[in-house]
């Protein structure tokens, strides 16, 4: 319906233009709304011409006078209605513009943005009230406010021996963030408590010792240990085994028998619990890791900590939190390691290699301790014989939390967050995050209370517990609120570790996030140059070089375990790596030592802090859902080699390929919603944000128990439901044929895989009416 009249009275020869009322419904897909707008004429006056009709008459003339009676009381109430209109219209943006100035919800204090554009292409639009912050000046005001020199007293705090989580420095720092986080001003401060059980050294060091010709040589007995190691005491013949990797293993000739020895490997490549569960299938009782010079220089005399649990979280309550007053089911992580596992020395090594005369090694092991040998002879009758005598302890750890809450969507959430604890003095390892998690809470807060910018999503910063022992304190906490937090929390910024190097970036991110971070690095000036971005150094094709998340990254239980969006990012140096990382030499000194360390640990600050305020700013989510899209067209070319090795089984991998297209149509229509669709509308807004925020999350395989497969990401998770592991069953079909592979395992992988995508495109296509089984 559009009702349109318009009145013009000549005043002093100039034409008066009223408003007009207008009521226009709109439709977009489902949802329908009538939009009530008030606009001004455009039009220039004129004169009123009198419709005709051929059946019309002249009226009688004693009907005139009393015609333009009516015709002048007709025209006073439009006038009056007309007043009446701008009246209120007038009052109506007058109190909108007092609603911004008290900070309350009832108004827009961020523009209208999107992702699919540029950021120089936000429309600015003239709003009474308070200045409104566009995305280019609040990206200014952060990298304005954020200090180099702020940062460098954070991390100065760090200067005990160490912070082992539950024990007293950790609680100390801990109420020390707790403290800090108040004095910013953040909305909300509180602490989550877990009762967790560890594993630490007993009071008699672990010792190594070489058995030969009847005599007990100790080699060593160091105080630092490997958690959830066997404690036990075992003998076998030493073998070597590079880095301890599947291919490494599969390097060792077939006539070597790895049963009941032990194994010795470099650390770096993989994860210390990575190493012993492959020394674990290949046959060996007991494993050693020690840091070659070869790769870590100066540090090769240290002795590292580490942990062998093959998963994350406290491995004796999987899948359950940890909070006090559970009653736990008698279970354990089935990723323990159930062999003894220690860390040693380079010289200790290097003592057991003198002893070894067997086989060479290939010629890609390089080792700077020793002229390889894999092997001892047959005519070296030597034995070595490793003790672990580690105990469980119960143990509270605290985890500290600060929100800056939403002023639109409150119960939507960024999380930025760093470990605390470390086993040594964890200046690299834990006091770089923990100092930048600080600095961001300080500025942003800042820019909120002060700057009048009004985020319309919350942000939450977290400081974990028990990072150390295999992000204990991130893993129980996602596992205590697993029924909401893939609702509510759409993207976790890990901050661990961001500063190893100087002439390297590092990233490990979901697909989601690529496009916001390039756009971020493009923005964020180098610290090494004069001029240009961080983009400069990463490059055009910096998406090939994105590294897998690992066991080891806090990122990783948030992504494979909850399904929720994550980038972890950071400096390093790709020919050397930091050589002092979880050894009792992580100090601040010696990282200093490797360069410019604060303008480093600003810039990675920044990014976080863009991608952080990015998320909380725009009125649609920036998760670019598309390059899944991507991500599975790639996926479906490396499998298209296999198509005729799998026809041979009576299979075929089309439906993988239908439900590929499935998701490809489905991100099409969703990109086509939000084009049309209503940017001030909120209701349709938090629809389509509903849709991108669970593209992550259904990408964890419905058909499996989270209790017994945590990690249920087809494409980042761990177990044979993985595209990867698909890929390698697939390639061992078409090189060892029929009889290497299960048949009824590779069809269940194919089915989980099929369907987790299906279901995947179905929950991104929308409504139930939107989405179809048929292939």
């Amino acid at each position: 319906l559009c009702h349109h009249m318009t009145v013009f009275q000549q005043f002093n020869g100039e034409p008066l233009s009223y408003t007009r009322f207008s009521i226009a419904r709109q439709t977009d897909g489902d949802n329908s709304h009538v939009e009530m707008q008030l606009s001004a004429d455009d039009e220039e006056g004129g004169g009123i011409e009198r419709p005709e009709h051929p059946h019309a008459s002249m009226p009688p003339r004693w009907r005139s006078g009393k015609n333009f009676f009516f015709i002048v009381i007709a025209a006073l109430l439009l006038l009056l209605i007309g007043f009446l209109m701008g009246y209120l219209s007038y009052r109506g943006r007058m109190q909108k513009a007092s609603r911004c100035l008290d900070g309350s919800s009832g108004c827009e204090m961020t523009p209208t943005a999107s992702y699919l554009t540029d950021d120089d292409e936000t429309e600015e639009e003239e709003v009474p009230g308070p200045r409104i912050l566009y995305w280019p000046d609040l990206k200014e005001l952060l990298s304005k406010k954020l200090s180099a020199a702020s940062l460098e007293v954070y991390l100065r705090q760090r200067v005990k021996p160490s912070f082992e989580a539950g024990q007293s420095e950790d609680e100390n720092t801990a109420s020390y963030i707790h403290e800090q986080f108040t004095n910013f001003g953040l909305d909300t401060v509180w602490n989550d408590e877990h009762y967790i059980r560890l594993q630490v050294n007993s009071s008699d060091n672990n010792n190594l010792s070489i058995l030969e010709n009847g005599k007990e040589v100790v080699l060593e007995s160091p105080s630092e240990y490997v958690a959830y190691s066997k404690s036990d005491s075992v003998t076998g013949k030493p073998v070597f085994v590079n880095y301890g990797t599947k291919d490494d293993f599969k390097q060792i000739p077939q006539t070597v028998s790895l049963n009941e020895t032990i194994i010795i490997f470099k650390a770096g490549k993989i994860t210390l619990a990575e190493k012993v569960a492959n020394a674990k299938d290949a046959g060996a009782v007991g494993a050693l890791m020690y840091l070659d010079p070869y790769d870590y220089g100066e540090a090769g005399g240290l002795i590292p900590f580490g942990h062998a649990h093959l998963g994350t979280g406290d491995p004796y309550t999987p899948g359950f939190p940890s909070f006090n007053h559970t009653q736990f089911p008698p279970v354990e992580s089935s990723g323990l390691p159930h062999i003894v596992v220690q860390t040693i020395s380079s010289r200790a090594a290097s003592q057991l290699f003198r002893k070894m005369d067997g086989m060479e090694c290939p010629s890609d092991w390089k080792s700077a301790v020793m002229e390889c040998k894999m092997t001892s002879g047959n005519m070296n009758n030597i034995t070595v014989k490793l003790r672990v005598g580690n105990v469980m302890v119960n143990r509270k750890i605290l985890n500290i939390f600060g929100a800056i809450k939403g002023f639109e969507e409150p119960d939507r959430y960024v999380v930025i967050g760093a470990q605390r604890d470390s086993w040594g003095p964890g200046a690299a390892k834990a006091g770089v995050g923990t100092a930048m998690l600080l600095e961001l809470a300080r500025v942003i807060s800042d820019i909120v209370k002060n700057a009048g910018y009004k985020p319309r999503r919350s942000i939450i910063f977290a400081s974990w517990s028990a990072g150390d022992f295999g992000a204990v304190g991130a893993t129980e906490w996602l596992e205590g609120y697993s029924a909401t937090l893939h609702a509510k929390a759409f993207t976790y910024i890990n901050l661990d570790a961001a500063v190893l190097g100087f002439n390297d970036m590092k990233i490990s991110a979901s697909p989601l996030l690529y496009t916001l971070l390039e756009r971020t690095l493009k923005g964020v000036k180098d610290p090494a140059r004069d001029s240009g971005s961080l983009y400069g150094r990463v490059g055009s094709d910096w998406v090939k070089t994105v590294v897998p998340l690992g066991l080891d990254n806090a990122a990783f239980p948030f992504l494979t375990y909850s399904g929720i969006p994550v980038v972890s990012f950071g400096f390093y140096n790709k020919d050397k790596e930091y050589p002092f990382l979880s050894t009792t030499q992580d100090t601040v000194d010696n990282l200093k030592k490797t360069g410019n360390l604060y303008p480093f640990m600003r810039a990675a600050a920044e990014v976080a802090g863009q991608i952080a305020l990015r998320l909380t700013h725009d009125h649609e989510l920036f998760l670019d859902f598309e390059r899944y899209d991507e991500e599975l067209l790639d996926v479906q070319e490396k499998f298209s080699e296999y198509d005729e090795d799998v026809k041979k089984l009576g299979l075929t991998l089309n439906w993988l390929y239908f439900a590929r297209g499935d998701f490809h149509r489905a991100t099409e229509a969703l990109r086509t919603d939000i084009a049309n669709s209503d940017k001030e509308n909120r209701v349709i807004r938090r629809a389509l944000d509903d849709r991108i925020m669970k593209v992550e999350y259904d990408f964890l395989s419905p058909y499996l128990s989270p209790k017994d497969v945590p990690f249920r990401h087809i494409f980042f998770g761990k177990g044979s439901h993985t595209l990867q592991s698909l890929l390698e069953t697939l390639k061992l079909l078409q090189t060892s044929g029929r009889a290497a592979v299960d048949v009824d395992m590779l069809k269940e992988q194919l089915a989980l895989a099929t369907w987790t995508i299906k279901g995947a495109a179905n929950a991104l296509a929308g409504d139930i009416w939107n989405t179809d089984n048929e292939f």
